[in-house]
């Protein structure tokens, strides 16, 4: 930040922050969280024995949760085209989000859904995107950067015969994933993974203003 220019409350960087700030003071939760109306943003952590995931689970051990593997959104239907102008009903968006995570999870054979905690924070549908976009730029978290199609849905019999997820190759399970190609082995996945986590220097949970 430009210390010479006038300080700007309304800046997409610093309304991003501020809803940042306010969901990273929420206090880590298993999933899924209890049922909760609403859209808006969450993290998820690891704390597991999963060796390939070690320098992302030793820094969220003994309830102190700072190294997200994931960052996600959840939006309205109606809210992601545009279509219905303002005021958009959220329905149960970001609690279903969590509940479809937890049904991944769950789904891996090499996953245990009591080593993960999520925050969230229900946030007006405009200023989804400003804070997702920071949460990914700050954090870098492996399923976001890597290791592709941990929020992938189960894409219909016509395009099984497409690629299959990397994230999909390190966590078999998921009975759609199973119909796909695999284009790397697991392996290579676990490698790049590995690779991955050992350039990246781990953020302070806090995303300085």
């Amino acid at each position: 930040m430009d210390e010479t220019s006038p300080y700007n409350p309304l800046s997409k960087r610093n309304l991003a922050s501020s809803i940042v700030t306010k969901l990273l003071r929420q206090e880590a939760q298993k999933l899924p969280p209890p049922d909760f109306p609403g859209a808006g943003l969450y993290l998820l952590y690891y704390c597991g024995k999963f060796e390939t995931y070690r320098k992302i689970s030793e820094p969220n051990q003994k309830g102190f949760f700072s190294q997200p593997i994931y960052v996600g959104k959840a939006i309205p239907k109606g809210g992601r085209k545009g279509l219905e102008g303002f005021d958009v009903p959220h329905g149960r968006v970001l609690f279903d989000r969590l509940r479809q995570h937890s049904d991944s999870i769950q789904a891996a054979t090499n996953l245990n859904l009591d080593d993960f905690r999520c925050r969230w924070l229900v946030v007006d549908e405009v200023f989804i995107p400003l804070g997702e976009s920071l949460l990914i730029t700050h954090f870098k978290p492996l399923w976001n950067a890597v290791l592709d199609g941990f929020g992938n849905h189960d894409p219909g019999e016509r395009r099984h015969s497409g690629r299959k997820p990397l994230w999909d190759i390190l966590h078999p399970g998921r009975r759609w994933a199973e119909k796909m190609k695999a284009e790397m082995s697991v392996k290579e996945v676990r490698a790049l993974a590995f690779e991955y986590l050992e350039k990246s220097a781990q953020p302070p949970s806090d995303i300085a203003l």
